[in-house]
């Protein structure tokens, strides 16, 4: 009997897990997906936007949050069957099936005062200058291409950060509210500015894998009713992003 019974609860549990969808993000992305509770609990503006479409779509699933290479490699494994958030590039697009945008954000260039350069037309303009970006960071096509100096090392934007405050480099990409939430963390806002021409406005989303059609378009449906409801809204202006 006991075995039996065992048996129906396998039969019975098979379908929930199988439907189960396992989410993550980037754990170092704040203001946008980032932990700091002893539990680890997600927390940010992407977080929750996520969760609210996920619900309206009526999908069960599990978020977590990993380190971002983490992130793209358990994506390209199949070990988890969506993940966020995606610069909104050709080569991002290749790669994944994207699936919105669920947000948009200004990527600039943030140096200190001890650099002369005042702001930037062309991007070689930036060629006397090292420039610091997150390894495995997609920002902006063109710019990522360019033949400029940089330094890669910076395992998230918290240690880019440091590393321009440091002086360890001139010139650091990124998320304009991002990049000042990490300023701002360590009381800094005197000692950087943000040259005045952004690199670009660029949307994010989350992905699947190529090919997973059904588990994309279901979002996607989720989204674009809550988007004309504008049931998105507070969540944009709880994290003070604009609308």
């Amino acid at each position: 009997m006991r075995y039996l019974q065992l048996c129906l609860l396998l039969v019975l549990s098979a379908p929930v897990l199988a439907h189960q969808w396992r989410v993550i993000g980037d754990e170092q992305f704040a203001p946008y997906s980032f932990s700091q509770n002893p539990d680890d609990t997600p927390l940010g503006l992407d977080v929750e936007l996520v969760n609210a479409v996920l619900s309206e779509a009526g999908v069960e699933y599990k978020l977590r949050l990993y380190p971002w290479e983490r992130v793209k490699q358990m994506l390209a494994r199949g070990e988890v069957e969506m993940a966020f958030q995606f610069a909104g590039t050709p080569e991002r697009k290749a790669q994944y099936n994207l699936v919105g945008p669920i947000r948009s954000g200004l990527t600039v260039f943030m140096t200190s005062h001890k650099t002369a350069i005042q702001d930037w037309h062309q991007l070689s303009d930036l060629s006397p200058y090292v420039i610091g970006q997150v390894r495995g960071y997609a920002y902006q096509s063109e710019f990522d291409q360019a033949d400029l100096a940089r330094d890669t090392s910076a395992q998230n934007p918290r240690q880019l950060v440091s590393m321009l405050l440091a002086g360890r480099i001139d010139i650091i990409v990124g998320d304009q509210a991002q990049l000042m939430h990490f300023v701002r963390e360590q009381h800094a806002e005197q000692q950087v500015r943000i040259l005045q021409q952004p690199l670009a406005e660029m949307p994010r989303y989350v992905a699947f894998a190529k090919g997973d059609e059904e588990r994309a378009q279901q979002f996607a449906a989720a989204l674009e009713r809550l988007q004309s409801a504008g049931k998105l809204d507070a969540i944009y202006l709880r994290w003070g992003h604009r609308v």
